[in-house]
């Protein structure tokens, strides 16, 4: 073989494997994902696979915006109140199967019927009849969704609201009800799992991988350059640095908390920071004690941390100090004026002890009490730095509870043995009422602080009903304030998005709810 024909073969003999490698791309996604059911997604990790996996009426492109998904148009009616989609042509489940309005009309009935148990399901309720259809007291028929014809699918809201923000939710998915009436829960398991998105499911390793292919049957298929997704389970954000920094990720659910500078100056453009509507608290259990029914102890706990400090030295990625709960940048929100925020510290650390003592509490007799949150560099780290904290300042004893993800979600959710917990809330929608309404209703799971105030829930209920203005910003402020009054969580930052992303990677922009599907991804061409 001539030498040049040589160099060229092994040349290309070492390339290849680089090059099939390439064709994969993994991503971290945190912890282990509770489901794949779209209708009972709630956090985040399910939420990034379910939209590679599934596609609603409409999807949202790179940057956020609001983009033809499944339905090709849409029209409103002048009130707000009526609106048809019209579905592309020739839409197919991931099977081969037809994919018609028919069928987003079963999705939508099983997505807000009762024993579907859908966490999200109250972000759905404008939709005529939905409340009385999930309560029960109504047939699935009379939800206000209906086909008019086989590509035509109309829905009727009891209220105008910004429908199509809420459609671009996991629970607005369709979902192939033939696999779930034959394999039940396992329905969405490898080999059952029937999909309408850009990709399909291919493996589910627990506690380790998920595998995506390339769905030849996604109306869009022509345009999603990326053959297969892994999506790898990553608790541990320093492992997960480690493990990009070894090429085994192209692109990090988060970075671990080390110096904003150093980062910089070590992985450069491959760092990405962005605004991020994301908030970050300490839940506090107000229905069983020591927390239930002694405002004067939550006050004490919430005037007692020293959120610059925890911001820049803990957290340390441009996260805000938080002392409320809506993050700014919330569509028609404005951010509540917290008397404590502009206090110096040595006068707040005053006021925690006086409502410490109020509340009968002090060195020589502290409250003890349990902080839980979940697996994560992160969270163990801040958990240390709010103990010490509450100890130096209140002498408190804080007993620190680690619990892996889905163990964590369960005992939060049932409110029987959490003290202070690991809270917050990543938007859904661009809407402050998506971050209130978690705390909204005593049988509200999502309300995991066990909060109850009917002159809350009716502000948001009468926020809800109206347009964007000052009257709506005026209620959701108001009802903002009796939650801060209540002291039912303890504020602490507001997030950043922060992702390390391979530079051989395009398609990755900052957006502010931070969803980057697979679709818009691509691997820059070989020199």
């Amino acid at each position: 073989m001539p030498v040049a024909h040589l160099a060229r073969y092994l040349l290309s003999a070492l390339l290849l494997p680089a090059a099939a490698a390439a064709q994969v791309l993994v991503r971290g996604n945190g912890p282990e994902p509770s489901t794949l059911d779209p209708h009972r997604c709630q956090e985040v990790a399910c939420g990034n696979i379910v939209r590679d996996l599934y596609e609603g009426l409409v999807t949202e492109d790179a940057a956020g915006n609001v983009i033809a998904g499944a339905a090709e148009s849409w029209t409103r009616s002048d009130d707000g109140l009526t609106w048809e989609f019209r579905l592309r042509d020739g839409l197919r489940w991931s099977n081969g199967e037809p994919l018609d309005a028919t069928q987003f009309v079963a999705s939508f009935r099983r997505a807000l019927a009762p024993q579907t148990a859908a966490p999200m399901a109250t972000l759905l309720r404008p939709i005529a009849n939905a409340r009385a259809v999930g309560a029960g007291s109504a047939p699935p028929e009379t939800l206000g969704v209906s086909a008019v014809d086989a590509r035509t699918l109309r829905i009727v809201l009891d209220e105008p609201v910004a429908l199509t923000d809420r459609l671009l939710l996991p629970i607005a998915f369709p979902v192939y009800l033939p696999a779930l009436a034959q394999f039940g829960a396992q329905h969405t398991r490898p080999g059952h799992l029937v999909g309408n998105g850009a990709y399909v499911l291919r493996a589910w390793t627990p506690q380790a991988t998920i595998e995506l292919e390339r769905n030849a049957r996604f109306h869009a298929a022509g345009g999603v350059a990326i053959e297969r997704v892994r999506f790898a389970v990553t608790e541990d954000a320093a492992s997960e640095l480690k493990r990009f920094q070894a090429g085994d990720l192209h692109i990090t659910e988060t970075v671990p908390p080390k110096p904003l500078a150093a980062l910089r100056a070590e992985f450069g453009d491959a760092l990405n920071i962005s605004p991020y509507l994301g908030s970050f608290w300490l839940g506090l259990n107000l229905t069983r004690p020591p927390l239930r029914g002694n405002a004067a102890l939550r006050e004490a706990l919430v005037l007692a941390l020293d959120r610059e400090i925890l911001t820049r030295h803990v957290t340390g990625l441009g996260e805000l100090p938080a002392w409320s709960v809506v993050p700014p940048g919330a569509r028609d929100h404005a951010v509540p004026a917290v008397d404590a925020a502009r206090w110096p510290r040595e006068r707040r650390e005053a006021a925690a002890r006086e409502r410490y003592a109020a509340a009968g509490y002090g060195r020589e007799e502290p409250v003890v009490l349990e902080l839980r949150y979940n697996t994560s560099t992160v969270h163990r780290k801040l958990a240390l730095a709010v103990a010490s904290m509450w100890r130096q300042t209140l002498g408190a004893r804080v007993v620190l509870r680690n619990e892996e993800w889905k163990v964590f979600v369960q005992n939060r959710r049932a409110r029987a043995i959490t003290q202070v917990f690991r809270g917050g809330w990543i938007a859904d929608v661009n809407d402050p009422l998506d971050f209130l309404a978690t705390f909204s209703g005593s049988d509200n799971p999502l309300n995991t602080t066990g909060f109850a105030d009917a002159g809350f829930d009716a502000l948001l209920r009468r926020a809800a009903a109206l347009p964007a203005g000052a009257e709506r910003t005026g209620l959701v402020a108001a009802a903002e304030a009796r939650l801060l009054a209540a002291h039912a969580v303890v504020p602490i930052y507001f997030y950043t998005s922060k992702h390390l992303v391979d530079a051989r990677l395009h398609g990755f922009a900052a957006n502010p709810l931070d969803h980057h599907a697979s679709r818009w991804l691509r691997w820059k061409d070989p020199p």
